[in-house]
């Protein structure tokens, strides 16, 4: 696998939106602090997600003594190791709530079953639905299927053990940002042609769906802001291998390939209009909706990849956290 991106790869840099006011500055602090994907920057990258922000204590998972944090090996894929789910529950204990799977971003080949799972504690804190995260295991020394496979079988055995934490088997929900809300797309797949189990909704934060980088807003960004063009090509070969762009990838892996979106559950979709996934986005919103889906589709102008995580204090990312945090109190407290 390359460390760099082959210049015929990108010919040329096409036009990208202006950055939002309050975005730009940070876009470019970023690009000063994080290091691009490459082979050589893979362990320090790796390295810096697990020992968290200097200086900034590690989220409390607890809530204070207002969230159960369990951890259980379940069955891996045929012949593959366990995987490890984090479970997130009421301590006051409850039953029948909606289950969120949750699977964390990082390219396909970084970030753990903790990353940013901060997003989704409050529905827990707040006792009205159990979150599950899944480690499953990352690129390029477990390439495809390994990661979308992990993912299907830590969703199997949650549903099939869903009571034992207070979930209701028939209220899964699947989401994930980036590379998990692609992955999240890729099992979502899965269950549907594997007829389980049944999912109620999708939440794909700006994921991460096609390996062809030959869309207009795949090629835009070149060293600027956060997971650039030459990041995603390190991120997708990294995944695929010499397959990357050609005829033989799965659906799965690269859910934009997809021939039939039908029978999918209502879906949440975002992005930023600045960044790489935009056009993959915006089309994948299309196409489920023509198959029938329901989608809730934002496009937030001059957002930058991750800038709701990154940028919290910016108007633009109060408007996008609020608008998803909206659509999963809906779809758990139906």
């Amino acid at each position: 696998m390359s460390s760099t991106a082959p210049s015929s790869i990108f010919p040329d840099t096409p036009i990208r939106p202006p950055f939002d006011p309050e975005l730009a500055p940070v876009a470019a602090a970023l690009r000063e602090m994080i290091l691009p994907m490459t082979t050589d920057t893979l362990a320090a990258t790796r390295e810096a997600i697990e020992s968290g922000v200097p200086g900034v204590e590690p989220t409390d998972l607890t809530v204070g003594g207002a969230v159960k944090v369990t951890e259980v090996q379940a069955a891996g894929p045929e012949g593959a190791p366990d995987v490890t789910l984090l479970i997130l529950s009421p301590a006051a204990g409850a039953t029948g709530l909606p289950g969120i799977y949750y699977i964390h971003g990082g390219g396909m080949v970084t970030g753990n079953r903790r990353f940013a799972i901060e997003t989704y504690l409050p529905y827990v804190a707040e006792g009205k639905a159990v979150v599950v995260s899944v480690e499953y295991r990352l690129a390029p020394e477990n390439p495809d299927p390994a990661p979308v496979e992990d993912c299907y079988a830590g969703l199997a055995w949650t549903a099939r053990h869903a009571g034992e934490f207070g979930i209701d088997a028939d209220r899964l929900i699947i989401a994930g940002p980036s590379a998990g809300g692609g992955l999240a797309a890729g099992t979502a797949l899965l269950a549907r042609d594997r007829g389980f189990p049944s999912l109620s909704h999708q939440v794909l934060s700006a994921p991460m769906l096609d390996d062809r980088l030959d869309n207009h807003s795949s090629r835009m960004l070149d060293g600027e802001a956060v997971w650039d063009r030459n990041d995603n090509l390190f991120g997708w070969t990294a995944l695929l291998g010499e397959r990357r762009g050609g005829s033989d990838v799965s659906s799965y892996a690269a859910p934009a390939r997809a021939t039939d979106l039908s029978g999918l559950p209502r879906t949440y979709l975002d992005c930023g209009s600045a960044e790489g996934f935009r056009d993959e986005v915006l089309t994948y919103a299309r196409r489920l909706s023509e198959a029938g889906v329901s989608v809730d589709l934002h496009m937030w102008g001059g957002a930058f990849h991750t800038f709701d995580v990154l940028a919290p204090h910016a108007a633009i990312a109060r408007a996008s956290n609020a608008a998803r945090d909206e659509f999963i109190r809906r779809a758990i407290e139906k």
